[in-house]
């Protein structure tokens, strides 16, 4: 399958931003699935997962200020990004797999830059 994020972008401090990962070659409603984030000098990191049932979760720093969601219909992941802070800064990932722990496919990311 295949895996490909849009949306990132330059936006100001407090702004909002969202992400889409339009899957082609799998059905993301048969898939676990999540966004990963990786800033410079950093390891990547685990920012919301939702399960083949749609269970959510989120970590800490993230919490509800994003929104992770999915579109079956369009095939189609969704981040939203509420209150951007700069530690926010970092190229984002899609990623499926059979379960939140076995993420096997991933994006090529999309970078997210929180400046003023």
């Amino acid at each position: 399958g295949q895996l490909v994020e849009s949306g990132g972008g330059l936006v100001q401090p407090g702004g909002a931003l969202r992400l889409s990962c339009a899957a082609s070659g799998i059905l993301i409603r048969d898939y676990a699935m999540g966004w990963y984030r990786q800033a410079p000098g950093k390891q990547r990191e685990a920012v919301a997962q939702m399960t083949r049932t749609s269970i959510t979760n989120y970590t800490n720093s993230v919490k509800n200020r994003f929104t992770v969601s999915r579109d079956n219909a369009k095939n189609t992941l969704y981040l939203k990004m509420n209150s951007l802070s700069p530690d926010d800064t970092a190229v984002y990932f899609c990623t499926a797999g059979p379960n939140i722990a076995s993420f096997t496919e991933w994006g090529q990311g999309t970078q997210v830059t929180v400046s003023s």
